[in-house]
């Protein structure tokens, strides 16, 4: 036998190997001048034996010996013809050869293939443990033996690929996949704040999609610190809001080195950059000194909130003993905290607390009594939130980033892992919109103004507007009239807090004393019951925020997501589109013999075909150039290529089907398959 090359021969040799039950190595080489090998020499793993080391005469632990002296070897001399001739051939083995069942797992057989590699690391930044993939590969290529490789070694490689990624060191991890990332998205923003010594202190980024959002949704932002990456503990601070869809959407995330008024200031500045100066209406926090006085100095147009969250958590802590002691306590706290809607009121209510409780002298209520202005809604009715009253957004996004990292990720699995969790909550997006587009929602009176309601606002945005079926459990009386407006006096079922309404029959404008469109953004029922008793039947145009509407973001859906990257990934991806058709075809092939053998005959020349062509593209030349020497091959690659402009994927399969109904086969049909997409 003749070989074209040191490749093919080696590879030839490992097949029959394979197909016996040992593995092999390459042993002996001789090259020429020019460096061409003129002798080559491949023999069984087996071959030589363990040598002794001095060194280590005694030892605790030894490896079992693999080398036995085997003398079994294929030997290739070149020829004039610049062929590799076999020139000598040793069959025999002094060991045991694998049998059958065990073949897969002979060392010069196992490889991982680019395509499994290419799905390995798909897995990986998919969070898929490593027995979880293995489990999948298997199942994909029918069993464990056909995976072309054991576990152990997909446990090496991925451990030197984890190996790799961190002997470049986290701040060159970071640069690679921010660089990376503004390759893929020409708007990808990030900004990096280094010390004196040039290392990393403080980073910003947000994509494209996040920025987008931004400009739909970013008039409330939620911001919190308290959750930590990895094993530097630094801060991990998310920009959150909420869609039309009242869904968290992320507008840019940073990792800090502390929490001082520079970090903060530096951070809200870069956010601002990024978001093109656009400042929110409201921005929410929880209780820091440092953060207060760096939006103080960089929001200067938007209001700061406190979150609620934090404010009642801090109150069971400090307050625990007046908590236990009485019921009422939680519900008078509460109040000063949501229900006043006058500012005397509130005061009232307050110093009747601190009587009633004995907690004049309590520090700690003293200290947020200093910073009412951000917490209490008495303060805050007025301030567009957007329906959100604390930091409880980024939270949520804190506590489901706990389930995408580990403390023993570097920082380049960090930023992989949080890019999954903004693709997840995005898809969720794309879920929501997609249910909202496919469905109509319940009315719960068929009345015009919930029909117009069910139209314009989105599902849960709708849900909280169908409070307007309460207007007939509501009392109203007149209390005030002049030639502008009209005052009413609103009432839930007679009793209750009372709310002020003014009406302007000019503009058809409303008021409410409980402010309840301004800082959420939809009429209040108070409001509704003076419309009702207008007769105005739909909602007034300019009480409709475009934000909570269908079409918040003007039809600026996400196009269908297309095969591209780089040539590695590509190869998984295409691995996976192949696996489902062939999938398919082989489904329907296996139900009779018939279809069958005419599959696996298909599926032969198939195979042959896209050897062939594998072969031209590695050299760099056409088809028919390389052919014209070779008919045979020509005549096979002209033929791939001229059918693959006959048939689609769903032909074939069609025409499967067909056949299966036929459960004949009264000649050998014509299928063609459509190779285009491997061009």
């Amino acid at each position: 036998m003749k070989f074209d090359g040191d490749d093919n021969a080696y590879e030839f040799y490992k097949s029959y190997a394979h197909s016996v039950g040992f593995s092999v190595k390459k042993h002996q080489i001789k090259r020429t001048k020019e460096g061409q090998v003129k002798r080559r020499t491949y023999s069984c793993s087996k071959q030589g034996k363990k040598g002794f080391d001095k060194r280590r005469e005694h030892v605790a632990f030894e490896r079992p010996i693999l080398r036995v002296g085997c003398l079994a070897r294929m030997t290739c001399q070149l020829k004039n013809d610049g062929m590799l001739e076999i020139v000598s051939f040793e069959e025999n083995h002094n060991h045991d050869l694998a049998p059958t069942p065990m073949k897969h797992m002979l060392r010069s057989n196992r490889k991982i293939s680019y395509a499994q590699k290419a799905i390995a690391d798909d897995a990986e930044k998919a969070g898929l443990s490593i027995k979880k993939t293995i489990d999948l590969l298997a199942v994909q290529n029918g069993g464990r033996e056909h995976n072309g490789f054991l576990d152990k070694d997909y446990q090496n490689y991925i451990g030197t690929k984890r190996k790799a990624t961190m002997i470049k060191g986290d701040g060159q991890a970071i640069m690679d996949y921010f660089r990376k990332a503004q390759a893929e998205d020409p708007s990808f923003f990030y900004l990096v704040q280094l010390d004196d010594d040039d290392l990393i202190m403080n980073m910003f980024w947000a994509d494209g999609r996040s920025i987008i959002d931004y400009k739909y949704f970013g008039d409330v932002v939620c911001f919190d610190t308290t959750y930590r990456t990895n094993e530097y503990g630094r801060p991990f601070a998310p920009f959150v809001g909420v869609n039309h869809l009242k869904q968290t959407v992320i507008f840019g995330a940073a990792l800090l080195y502390d929490e001082t008024i520079t970090s903060f200031k530096w951070l809200f500045e870069t956010f601002l950059t990024a978001m093109a100066g656009n400042q929110p209406k409201t921005i929410l926090t929880d209780q820091s000194a440092a953060m207060a006085k760096a939006i103080e100095e960089v929001f200067t147009e938007s209001h700061h909130r406190l979150c609620i969250w934090h404010i009642y958590q801090n109150a069971a802590k400090h307050l625990s003993h007046v908590f236990n002691a009485s019921d009422q306590f939680a519900k008078d706290f509460s109040a000063c905290v949501y229900d006043y809607e006058d500012e005397e009121e509130w005061y009232k209510g307050w110093d009747d607390m601190l009587t009633k409780y004995n907690l004049r002298n309590n520090e700690w209520l003293e200290g947020i009594f200093s910073m009412r202005e951000k917490w209490a809604m008495v303060y805050g009715r007025h301030m567009f939130t957007a329906d959100m009253m604390s930091t409880q957004l980024s939270e949520s996004i804190n506590s489901v980033l706990k389930k995408y990292l580990k403390p023993k990720h570097n920082m380049a699995y960090f930023f992989d892992h949080y890019a999954r969790l903004v693709e997840d909550r995005r898809y969720q997006e794309l879920l929501a919109e997609f249910k909202m587009r496919d469905t109509i929602p319940v009315l719960q009176a068929n009345v015009e103004m919930l029909r117009q309601a069910s139209k314009v606002y989105t599902p849960k945005v709708f849900k909280m507007f169908q409070e307007f079926v309460k207007v007939l459990d509501y009392t109203i009386d007149k209390i005030n009239k002049n030639e502008v407006r009209v005052e009413y006096k609103v009432r839930y079922a007679g009793r209750g807090t009372e709310h002020f309404v003014q009406f302007e029959s000019s503009s058809q404008a409303v008021d409410c004393s409980c402010k309840k469109f301004e800082f959420v953004g939809i009429l209040c029922t108070h409001a509704l019951k003076v419309l009702d008793k207008k007769n105005i039947k739909q909602i007034p145009r300019r009480y409709i925020l475009k934000r909570w509407t269908k079409d918040a973001k003007d039809g600026d859906l996400r196009s269908s997501v297309q095969v591209q990257g780089s040539s590695e990934k590509l190869i998984g991806k295409r691995y996976c589109n192949l696996h489902y058709n062939f999938r398919e075809i082989s489904t329907l092939a296996a139900e009779n013999d018939a279809m069958y053998e005419h599959a696996s005959e298909v599926f032969s020349n198939l195979l042959k075909d896209l050897q062939g062509m594998r072969k031209f593209s590695d050299v760099g030349t056409s088809p028919e150039e390389l052919c014209s020497n070779h008919e045979e091959d020509h005549r096979v690659v002209a033929g791939v290529k001229k059918k693959a402009t006959v048939g689609r994927p769903k032909g074939r399969i069609k025409g499967a089907l067909e056949l299966r109904k036929s459960h004949k086969v009264q000649s050998k049909p014509q299928v063609h398959f459509d190779l285009s997409f491997l061009l």
